[in-house]
Parts: structure tokens; C-alpha cells; sequence
């Protein structure tokens, strides 16, 4: 049942200079459940009314058919509605059981793709906590797309091309061996390319024969084209790795090297339109009507640059898929440049650049500064994953050593707890890593959610799994009733994730859901014989259902036993 409805029915005949929808965006739901369940402020009445606030609100309650409510108070300025506890239990536990994991589901999208270009590491170089957030975030908003019935397309747009893979073809032909390379093929990749980045300082003619390399690769030589799939392939198998870990897959992996042969056209289109202007020997395109800066199409020696090349995909991207959406889950520091991207698209005709959207996020930061590859500043992911799935095993050892399957458990709790604490921050907010932090396992943590799951599932165990389908399911525990009021807001709050990109209101809404749950179970004997019992248990069930859904969307695991 939708209550915020029954209260703007209840209140129509008495304000009628207000239609339904007016008082319908005005609801609210008061901090604490002491001020009722939802309430309706008169402030914007007083005006009209010439009355106080106060008084309004006490001459509202007098009028109001109060049936149907627990009942209807006026507390200052606000009208308060108080809820059938009953009534609202047994609906919403109803609708829970009865969908299970597809509650909160909606037919909203109406299966349209949504491209999502999403982690996109470059190549020869490590999977670093730097490209957690991409690769989390992105994956986190493809759950949630696809709950509200739309079909994302998750891109692995891999920095598969560009100037530095001529450097690290110089840095390999000058130190690097093939037996070191297959041997590990990322680190040493990686030692290399920190090297001439360490030895170019000194021997500035290293950047010529790097030119050269990369020219030549452009050229199609055959020893740099042998090289540079190889360390392709090789980056792509590790890579693959880490993702198998985070169980996160792609539908994608075309890079930058895949549109090489598709920038030409977007030269053409933008000639054809007038729209390339000749700026100190470069080509670019004018966008001061954006308030933006020229976009650099042509260098002055002819070469494309990354917004070329972006122009190439975005139209790839809208042929290939017609998308009704297009995420880039990119840095925070990237917003002038989709910025730029959209604008120009917007010049050359396509007005679906008005689906792209630019999805950007903070830093993770060490010590305060941005971690950088070149510098060698470097925190490998897969050993952070490594350190969380130890220390999880710790603390599984320490409170259930005889648990099954142990190995799994510390698996989804270790990786988990990495995911959410990248996840319960707002996205565009900064954080400094702090491998002890990322990897609690008190307080507000994935871990926390996943044990308040876990303990739902073990109360089901101890009443044997009860088929609750046909319970009785009218709870009028009031200590049950938060926890009742958070199930019913869920398939609201995936809504609210969605319009605002940000899965952080999911991690959020799982860390309240679990609180409140733990607070009814430390205050309530749920398994006691009674004629709630069947009531009580739904709830626990729905809780496990609930929270186990939310954790999925975020791209985490739920155990039943931790």
C-alpha cells in the first residue's frame, strides 16, 4: 500500500486550495518514530491562511477523518501521522516474502542499453586501489540499472594504446628480458616503465627513441606490433585474474587501440561541418559558446588526441548499442573533458549526446597525495585483497573456528569489506587509504552488514526454515516497527541510487537496515511460542532477504554463516 497516498487523501478535503500532487511532494518522514510516521509541515500555509504555523496544524488534526491511522497529532508546526502498526506489518512482509530477492524490482527502463565505460586500466601496468573506484562504482550501477529494467553493457575501455607504449618498449629493449617478462609479467612491466620515467630526467634523448618506437608501432613494424600484443595479452590475463576475485565480468574489452582506424570519419564529419579551426598549427574545434575551451582535434605534426578518439567510441558506442544512456565512470578530474566531448558531439549534429552522462568520483589518496604509477606510488589491489581475506580468516579463526567452507567465507568477507568501504563513501568524495580502515571489520562496515545477515539466517536455522508463505504476518511488536519502516523505504532508496548514480544510498541504506535489525534482536526473544512467532520470523526472513539483495547490488557477498 502506498501510505504517503492515504495521507494526501486524508488531507485533500481539508486543504483544498492544494491539489493531491502538492501535498503529496510535501510529506516528510519525521528523525524518529516518537514523532510518527509521516508528517506534513504547515509553514508554507500561513501565508495564505494568516495563521501561525502551530495553530494551522492543531485546526488540520481537528478536521481530519483520522480512520485508517493509529492516530493524528499535531506537534508545532506539523501535522503527524501515526501508522496501524498491524496492518502495515503484515502488508509489507507480505510483499517482501512474497517477491523475494526481485522486491524493490521496477519496470523502469524498459530494457534500453546503458553503455557503462567502467575501470579501464592501462596495459603493463598493475590493477592498482587507484582503479578500485571505477571498477566498483561502475559495476555497482550495473546491478542497480538492470534491477530497475534496464540492460547495461559494462566497457573495459583498456589504455591499450598511446605514447607510453613507446617508452615501455624502449625500457624493455634496453633492461628487460623475455624470461623476467613470462616469468611476472605485470611487475616487471611495471619496474621498467618506473625506470625510464626515473632515467629520462638525465637522458632527455630517451623520449626521441621512444617517439620512434611508438611511431613505428603506428606503422605497423613488425617487432613493436609483436611486442605490443604481447604485453597485451599478458596484462589482460592478469587483470582477468583480479576481476575473477571481485566477481565482476565485462562484456567488453575494447580499448583505445580498437578505434585507431574509426577517427578518420570523425575528422571527416567535423571538416564537412566547417567546424575545425586552425589555432596555433593545431585543428580544433570552437566551443566558447559553451563556456568551454577549444576542443584539440589535430596536432600541429597531424596526430588525433584522446578526445578524437572518445568522438570515435561515442559514436561507436550509439550505432552499436542505441543506447538511452552512456556512463563513463571516470575521475572527478576528467569533467572538463566529457565536458568538451558532449559539446562537440552537440556540434556535429548528435543530439543524443544529451544520454551521456560523466559519472565522476574522489581520490583515493596515500598520505594526502594521488597515487601515480610513474612515480612509482603505487598500492597493489590484489595484495590489499590478499591482506583483507587474512585478516577476515583472523577474525573467522577467532569467533567460529569449526565454521564450513572457511576458505569462501573469508573470501566474500575479506573482498567484501574492501568493495563496501570503497562504496559507503559518497563517490565524489576523497578518502585516504589506511589498509586498517579499509579492511575493519566494527562499526560501519561491510563485514557488520554481512554478520547481521548471517545471524537472520542462523535464528531461520533454529526454527527449522519454516515456510512463512501463509503466516500471519500482523507484528505489533512496537521495538520491531524501524525495522519494519526501513524494508518498506528499499525499493525507493534502489530508485533514488539510480537517479543519482551514487550507490553509496544502497551501502547507507544496508548499514541502517542492519542496525536497526540488530537493535530488535538484542531487545526481542524472537523465537519464544506465541502467536507472533510466524510474525516475528517473517521479519527476520525479510531482513536476510533484504539485506542479502542490497549487498548483491553493491557487488557484495552475503554469507549465511560467518
Amino acid at each position: 500500500m502506498d501510505y504517503k497516498q492515504q495521507v494526501a487523501d486524508a488531507l485533500a478535503p481539508t486543504l483544498t486550495d492544494l491539489s493531491v500532487a502538492d501535498i503529496l511532494a510535501k510529506i516528510e518522514q519525521p528523525k524518529t518514530s516518537k514523532q510518527g510516521d509521516l508528517a506534513f509541515p504547515t509553514f508554507t500555509l500561513a501565508k495564505t491562511l494568516h495563521k501561525a504555523p502551530q495553530m494551522i496544524a492543531g485546526d488540520i488534526v481537528e478536521k481530519i477523518d483520522q480512520t485508517g491511522f493509529e492516530k493524528v497529532v499535531a506537534m508545532g508546526p506539523y501535522v503527524n501521522f501515526f501508522l496501524k502498526k498491524a496492518d502495515f506489518a503484515a502488508d509489507i512482509l507480505q510483499q517482501v516474502l512474497t517477491d523475494g530477492a526481485n522486491f524493490g524490482d521496477a519496470k523502469i527502463g524498459g530494457q534500453g542499453q546503458v553503455p557503462i565505460d567502467m575501470s579501464s586500466p592501462n596495459i603493463a601496468k598493475p590493477i592498482s586501489m587507484g582503479h578500485l573506484r571505477s571498477t566498483v562504482i561502475g559495476n555497482s550501477l550495473a546491478n542497480i540499472l538492470t534491477k530497475i529494467d534496464y540492460k547495461p553493457v559494462k566497457i573495459n575501455h583498456l589504455g591499450d594504446w598511446g605514447t607510453q607504449f613507446g617508452k615501455l618498449i624502449t625500457a624493455y629493449k634496453m633492461w628487460g628480458s623475455e624470461d623476467e617478462v613470462k616469468a611476472d609479467p605485470i611487475n616487471n612491466l611495471l619496474k621498467y616503465y618506473v625506470r625510464f620515467h626515473k632515467e629520462d630526467v638525465d637522458h632527455p634523448e630517451m623520449d626521441d627513441v621512444a617517439r620512434d618506437w611508438f611511431k613505428k608501432l603506428e606503422n605497423g613494424d613488425e617487432e613493436a606490433t609483436h611486442l605490443w600484443e604481447w604485453f597485451r595479452s599478458e596484462s589482460l590475463k592478469a587483470f582477468k585474474q583480479i576481476y575473477k576475485r571481485l566477481d565482476i565480468d565485462f562484456d567488453s574489452f575494447k580499448g583505445e587501440a580498437f578505434y585507431n582506424d574509426k577517427m578518420a570519419e570523425v575528422v571527416e564529419i567535423l571538416e564537412s561541418k566547417d567546424l575545425l579551426h586552425e589555432s596555433q598549427g593545431a585543428e580544433v574545434v570552437d566551443l566558447s559558446k559553451y563556456d568551454l575551451n577549444p576542443a584539440l582535434i589535430k596536432k600541429s605534426d597531424g596526430a588525433t588526441l584522446y578526445i578524437t578518439r572518445d568522438l570515435a567510441a561515442a559514436i561507436y558506442r550509439k550505432r552499436t548499442y542505441d543506447f538511452v544512456q552512456s556512463l563513463y565512470v571516470v575521475g572527478n578530474e576528467q569533467t572538463n573533458h566529457f565536458k568538451q566531448l558532449k559539446a562537440v558531439l552537440k556540434e556535429m549534429g548528435f543530439d543524443w549526446s544529451d544520454q551521456i552522462h560523466h559519472i565522476p568520483f574522489g581520490l583515493i589518496t596515500q598520505g594526502g597525495k594521488k597515487l601515480s604509477t610513474r612515480s612509482g606510488r603505487v598500492i597493489l589491489l590484489d595484495k590489499v585483497l590478499d591482506d583483507a581475506v587474512a585478516l577476515a580468516h583472523q577474525q573467522i579463526d577467532e569467533k567460529n573456528p569449526d565454521l564450513a567452507d572457511k576458505d569462501a567465507v573469508a573470501d566474500a568477507v575479506g573482498i567484501g569489506a574492501v568493495v563496501f568501504h570503497d562504496l559507503k563513501n559518497e563517490r565524489m568524495n576523497n578518502f585516504d587509504f589506511n589498509l586498517e580502515e579499509v579492511v575493519r571489520f566494527e562499526g560501519e562496515t561491510g563485514p557488520y552488514v554481512q554478520y547481521a545477515h548471517a545471524r537472520a539466517e542462523s535464528i531461520l536455522r533454529k526454527a527449522g526454515n519454516p515456510d512463512l508463505s501463509a503466516a500471519g504476518q500482523a507484528l505489533s511488536d512496537p521495538a520491531a516497527w524501524d525495522t519494519l519502516k526501513l524494508l518498506s523505504e528499499f525499493p525507493a532508496t534502489v530508485v533514488r541510487a539510480s537517479d543519482a548514480y551514487e550507490p553509496s544510498i544502497i551501502a547507507k541504506y544496508a548499514i541502517h537496515l542492519a542496525k536497526a535489525f540488530n537493535k530488535y534482536y538484542g531487545n526481542t526473544k524472537i523465537l519464544v511460542e506465541d502467536d507472533e512467532l510466524n510474525a516475528r520470523l517473517a521479519l527476520v526472513k525479510s531482513v536476510s532477504i533484504v539485506l542479502k539483495e542490497a549487498l548483491r547490488l553493491l557487488g557484495v557477498k552475503a554469507p549465511d554463516e560467518m
